[in-house]
């Protein structure tokens, strides 16, 4: 994933499928866990076909973080199949979505 700050408070990433996505779930949580201010992070989950457990686990630990300091995920762009795994599991109603990174940095400067 590229990772880039987009300003002090906000980071965007680029997802890709496994085995990147673990790795870069990883380092974006634990980046987050070291963070004493807010982070918004915005992820682009456009290229991402499908999602594990552990990638569950992974989003969800990385919400905690975000959350955890004042801050918030969003996610970006998301595919049918793995829209449908977050219905399935009902994290539909845990994340913040976004159609597109651009809307989701607007939702995230806005605190939305």
């Amino acid at each position: 994933m590229a990772l880039s700050d987009w300003s002090e408070t906000v980071i965007v990433g680029d997802l890709t499928d496994e085995p990147q996505l673990s790795e870069d779930l990883g380092t974006l949580a634990v980046r987050l866990e070291s963070s004493k201010s807010p982070l918004h992070v915005v992820l682009d989950m456009s290229k991402v076909t499908y999602l594990t457990s552990s990638n569950l686990a992974q989003l969800i630990q990385t919400r905690k973080f975000a959350n955890a300091t004042g801050g918030s995920l969003h996610l970006c762009g998301v595919a049918d199949a793995v829209w449908s795994i977050l219905l399935m599991t009902g994290l539909d109603r845990l994340f913040k979505f976004s159609e597109d990174v651009s809307t989701g940095l607007a939702a995230a400067q806005l605190g939305l």
